[in-house]
């Protein structure tokens, strides 16, 4: 049986021999932001499936494959679509693509995902640039033996949400005329959404932010190297605040509506990296 680190050879090598050109970014695209596959120019998409070890993603709204292609003249990877925890995945199954993308050094890793708004002035369709986050998840994808070739054993996190990324989107927000507010994001299990009890906890923990993605991957993504910037769509406001029961086709809803100001703000990010930090 193929060890974790032989798995993630192995994904990598198949990929390899299909594409070529290493891409200078990995785009992740959360609950109905899948469309930005569709602006790439040159587009090779491949399922989820047919990757060696890939982790199918069940979640609605999730289309399940890499798109390797261009977007504003870069070579990039998006990924529609991501496994959670909720779904049964273990957390090593959770940032497996992570993985993937760190041990093919692809420099900058952009996640995005839907959200709850927590904070009292964010509103349904805010797009927010999260700067750190909570992990209430209850565990840490760093657990286990540590794999010295990918990462120190206690990494450092303090620069988690890269400062100089965070600058760029808000240049590329301000060239678009998009709103960019600034957040914490918290992170919990799901699949139930929390209680009001638990958003005001989180509230009073500082959070702005409330989903059950991301967090795992950006450890991983941070322990192998790569810098994030990651960006999040408020979907609704989070239990309790509205009196309103939640619902995911609720998000779905939302976030096609907001999906076209962040996409804009995706491309305009990739139009700003450096070439040369690959």
């Amino acid at each position: 049986m193929e060890s974790y680190p032989e798995k993630v050879e192995a994904a990598l090598a198949w990929l390899k021999e299909r594409v070529p050109d290493r891409p200078l970014a990995a785009i992740v695209l959360g609950s109905g932001l899948g469309s930005l596959a569709e602006r790439l120019e040159d587009p090779m998409p491949i399922p989820f499936g047919e990757i060696p070890h890939w982790p199918v993603s069940t979640a609605p709204g999730h289309a399940a494959r890499l798109v390797f292609g261009r977007l504003a003249g870069r070579r990039v990877v998006v990924q529609q679509g991501r496994v959670h925890y909720y779904e049964g995945f273990s957390m090593r199954e959770v940032t497996f693509s992570a993985r993937v993308y760190g041990a093919w050094k692809i420099p900058y890793y952009i996640p995005t995902n839907a959200s709850g708004g927590i904070h009292h002035g964010l509103r349904t369709g805010d797009i927010v640039l999260v700067h750190d986050h909570i992990n209430l998840l209850g565990t840490n994808p760093l657990i286990g033996p540590n794999r010295e070739e990918w990462g120190p054993r206690f990494p450092d996190l303090v620069s988690a949400y890269d400062p100089e990324l965070q600058l760029l989107a808000e240049e590329a927000a301000r060239e678009n005329g998009i709103l960019l507010k600034r957040g914490t994001y918290v992170a919990f299990t799901g699949p139930s959404f929390e209680t009001p009890a638990e958003i005001r906890m989180a509230r009073t923990l500082g959070a702005d932010l409330v989903g059950m993605s991301t967090v795992p991957e950006v450890i991983v993504a941070r322990h192998m190297g790569m810098r994030v910037c990651a960006l999040s769509c408020v979907a609704n406001p989070a239990a309790g605040m509205t009196g309103q029961s939640l619902t995911h086709q609720e998000v779905l809803d939302e976030m096609e509506k907001s999906s076209a100001s962040l996409l804009r703000l995706v491309e305009g990010l990739i139009r700003k990296l450096e070439e040369d930090r690959a």
